[in-house]
């Protein structure tokens, strides 16, 4: 069967998740100039070569303009300066001002962050908690690699969410551990609901009225032939062209033989060329 190319600008994949709890992915190729993209279902590939090589060019994932250098996984310096996708409060929710009407842009906090949010708990080798748009669950989970997780609690907006999840940052981490993550580092034992009972005598009245009554994790299976032992992070700066066999796919990063494994949101906007 003869190779095809594809060339485009990469995004963070799309995924979805099945009854079954399998995990679905899709890579996304942009052409910013023409306004188009195109869609390729990467698991199909899982267990095939693929080439990967670095076109040289960068475009901002948000205005389109080609950029000398990518900020915050995709930006130009402008729209990481000023585009509220980039504001502080993505990472730091408890910081966002949407319930007040403020913000980088109002409309726009208006319709993505004064909405109803989920604190949850997810895991792999520890236990996280972490913060998301309601709108976005499953994906938020898959993203970050989880073997499973649990919705905690509902609020009606970000800025609250975020509140409680600094609450439980003496109890979890906010991290997540990426080598343990795509090494498949579990821990078997942890048990998330009965971590959620324990929690609900630690929490205050103002923080327990958000608790939600949901008792049954999602479970996340990724499609992953093989877990690398040692890890080699590709960096497409220094090496451009990357060719190997596909071994899986996890979070929002692919696995390659040899233990090798790139991010692809981390290189949203980098124009790549891609041979399968």
């Amino acid at each position: 069967m003869e190779n095809m190319n594809y060339i485009g600008e990469l995004r963070k994949m799309p995924v979805e998740l099945d009854s079954n709890g399998k995990v679905y992915y899709t890579i996304q190729l942009f052409d910013s100039a023409q306004n188009e993209k195109t869609e390729l279902p990467f698991n199909e590939y899982i267990g095939s070569t693929i080439s990967i090589n670095y076109q040289g060019n960068i475009y901002c994932t948000k205005c389109g303009r080609k950029t000398a250098k990518s900020f915050n996984q995709g930006f130009c310096y402008p729209c990481f300066r000023d585009a509220p996708e980039a504001a502080e409060c993505i990472i730091r929710p408890e910081l966002c001002r949407a319930h007040l009407g403020e913000g980088r842009d109002p409309e726009w906090e208006e319709k993505y962050h004064n909405q109803p949010h989920l604190v949850y708990l997810a895991t792999n080798d520890v236990i996280k908690v972490g913060v998301t748009r309601m709108t976005q669950i499953p994906t938020r989970w898959i993203d970050q690699g989880a073997k499973s997780a649990l919705i905690l609690a509902t609020t009606p907006n970000r800025y609250l969410a975020g509140v409680i999840e600094v609450a439980l940052k003496d109890h979890f981490t906010d991290k997540t551990n990426w080598r343990k993550m795509l090494q498949n580092n579990i821990d078997e034992e942890i048990n998330l609901n009965a971590t959620k009972i324990a929690l609900k005598d630690k929490l205050t009245d103002d923080i327990a009225q958000y608790i939600t009554n949901e008792s049954q994790p999602t479970e996340i299976n990724y499609p992953v032939i093989e877990y690398p032992n040692k890890i080699k992070s590709i960096n497409l700066e220094k090496t451009p062209n990357v060719s190997g066999k596909l071994m899986g796919i996890k979070g929002q990063y692919i696995l390659l033989d040899n233990g090798r494994v790139m991010n692809i949101r981390k290189y949203a906007g980098y124009q790549v060329e891609i041979t399968l």
